[in-house]
C-alpha cells in the first residue's frame, strides 16, 4: 500500500508518479524507524527518573550510562537534535548528583 501525502488545501492525495510513489514508501518506512528509536530514547531516560524516583543512586548512575549511549546515537542519526541529547544528559546527571 502506497501511504498518501498530505497537501493542505486538497486534502489527502496519492503521489502520481514513479518516483513519487518510491519515495513515499521510504519516507514511511523511515518514520516507523524514527519512531521506534525515540521510543526507546524515552524509554531509557524513564529508566533513569525510575531509578532516581526510587532513590538508588547506583543503578541509577549505571542506568545514566546505558541512556548516555542511546541518546547519543539517536542524536547522531539527527533524530533529535544533538543540544536536545546534551540537554537530556545534563538534567539527568544533575539530578543523580543532587541525590543525597
Amino acid at each position: 500500500m502506497i501511504a498518501p501525502f498530505l497537501v493542505p488545501y486538497l486534502g489527502f492525495t496519492m503521489a502520481n508518479t514513479d518516483s513519487a510513489r518510491k519515495r513515499s514508501r521510504q519516507a514511511e518506512k523511515q518514520r516507523r524507524h524514527n519512531s521506534g528509536l525515540r521510543s526507546s530514547l524515552r524509554s531509557a531516560i524513564k529508566d533513569v527518573n525510575k531509578a532516581i524516583a526510587a532513590g538508588d543512586k547506583d543503578v541509577a548512575k549505571t542506568a545514566l550510562t546505558r541512556s548516555t549511549g542511546i541518546v547519543d546515537r539517536i542524536a547522531d542519526k539527527k533524530i533529535i537534535h544533538k543540544n536536545k541529547a546534551a540537554r537530556h544528559k545534563s538534567r539527568l546527571s544533575a539530578a543523580i548528583k543532587a541525590m543525597a
